[in-house]
């Protein structure tokens, strides 16, 4: 294993004699030569191997992994209806759920179309939104990685430099890969960790995730997948109908890792575990933890935000479709019981994730949000309930979480707020000006919750 980063390091003159063969300085210098033209070229060989990239990740390797991966480990998405086909299945659900939260929830549909998603097909329509969320972490860790090269190092290498950004990127890619794989392996919708990851308007399932996660729940196959399909719809109707919400998440996870300090001297560590003619020891380098973020102030409120705004967003997720269902589904409540711990808990694949890009996506006060979304709806009706989401500034806060019932009785002393339409609201926010004002709101450090 080489002890210098990419073999861009000069030789340390006090320990010339440990490591010069016999014969002196002179094949010394030939033989550092030639080692490091072989090592420039096993690097090219691995970079030209790995597709292009011109950004901090190199996202065609990351597809390519994670493609891999998952070959040949789903069978037919066939199993929900009898051996019918599972794309009708997921549409037929999907529609009855639809139906149901129309008595729920004063935000119409919002998704014109319910498609029945593979796994692989998971990874390539969700690789974009990544892209956004991992971008600004990789990008710091890849400018510290130059940084922390010696400025002699610098000097010799000149426009080499560039190639060690490739190494940087692949790294990053592969280790985006595999979380990706393992991620789509596991998911159940398009919104499942809590972020729009899909396409606008699309609600999405994963019927051979879905089938594996009804294994031992004692469940109809027909009614977990209509139960779940009530929460993709859900999302949906948020993310379609509230248009601040979707920039205000993706730009609080941007803001948490736009903060994010890297250890020059970790790097350093780091950069002395990679061989680069060894692909392998390039991921186990960049998953050994010496990258492990320090959390500083900012980005604890980012995080703090972000959190909120989880919790809120899966809290009146959770009371919705419990109120569409209500007794429809004899086992709604077990299975609204285990859905509650999956997302709270995370598993093995949110890890991964949160080791990549810095963070948990876990909603951690989601009970505390459903028991306030539940109040006010039953002291105050879902349209106020439901016309909370018409601005951000209206938005229950952390320390509403903590008092909800002042938080109801605040609300019943804003008579102002009782003149207002929740629908009116709603759709003054659509409109263009509307929408820009509030992006630009979602940047501040102002930003609520």
């Amino acid at each position: 294993m080489s002890n210098l980063p990419f073999g861009f390091g000069l030789p340390d003159p006090d320990k010339r004699g440990e490591n010069e063969p016999e014969g002196g300085g002179p094949q010394s210098g030939a033989d550092a030569f030639n080692q490091l033209g072989q090592m420039l070229s096993q690097l090219g060989q691995m970079l030209s191997q790995a597709g292009s990239s011109s950004g901090p990740v190199n996202y065609d390797l990351a597809q390519q992994i994670a493609l891999q991966k998952l070959s040949g480990t789903e069978g037919s998405k066939i199993g929900f209806a009898s051996g019918g086909d599972s794309d009708s299945a997921v549409r037929d659900a999907a529609h009855l759920a639809e139906l149901w939260l129309d008595g729920a929830t004063i935000l119409p549909a919002g998704a014109n179309k319910t498609v029945a998603w593979s796994a692989r097909d998971w990874v390539q329509k969700t690789l974009p939104t990544w892209q956004r969320l991992c971008d600004p972490v990789a990008r710091q860790v890849s400018g510290a990685w130059v940084e922390a090269l010696p400025a002699e190092a610098k000097q010799a290498a000149g426009p080499l430099l560039s190639m060690v950004g490739q190494m940087g990127g692949m790294a990053f890619g592969s280790q985006l890969g595999n979380a990706l794989a393992q991620l789509a392996s596991e998911v159940l919708t398009s919104t499942e960790v809590g972020l729009p990851l899909g396409p606008d308007a699309t609600s999405a399932l994963l019927p051979a995730n879905i089938e594996k996660f009804t294994e031992g729940l004692e469940l109809p196959n027909s009614e977990v997948l209509v139960f779940i399909a009530a929460r993709e719809a859900a999302h949906q109707r948020l993310f379609s109908h509230v248009p601040w919400l979707r920039q205000r998440l993706l730009a609080t996870v941007e803001e948490f890792a736009h903060g994010i300090k890297v250890d020059t001297s970790s790097l350093e560590q780091l950069a002395g575990q990679v061989d680069p003619s060894n692909p392998a020891s390039i991921e186990e380098a960049m998953s050994s933890g010496l990258l492990e973020p320090k959390t500083t102030p900012e980005q604890q409120a980012a995080l703090t935000r972000l959190e909120t705004l989880l919790a809120l967003v899966e809290g009146w997720v959770d009371v919705v479709v419990a109120e569409a269902v209500g007794d429809r589904l004899p086992g709604a409540d077990a299975l609204r019981e285990t859905l509650r711990r999956r997302r709270a808990t995370g598993g093995p694949a949110e890890q991964t994730f949160a080791t990549l890009v810095g963070l948990e996506l876990r909603p951690r006060r989601m009970r505390a949000a459903s028991a306030l979304w539940k109040l006010v709806g039953d002291r105050h009706g879902i349209e106020k309930r439901d016309g909370l989401w018409s601005h951000p500034d209206l938005m229950p806060t952390a320390e509403d979480l903590d008092d909800p019932l002042e938080f109801s009785d605040r609300l019943s002393e804003q008579a102002g707020l009782d003149t207002v339409d929740p629908l009116a609201e709603l759709e003054r926010t659509q409109k263009p000006e509307g929408e820009s004002e509030d992006n630009s709101d979602s940047g501040s450090g102002e930003a609520k919750p």
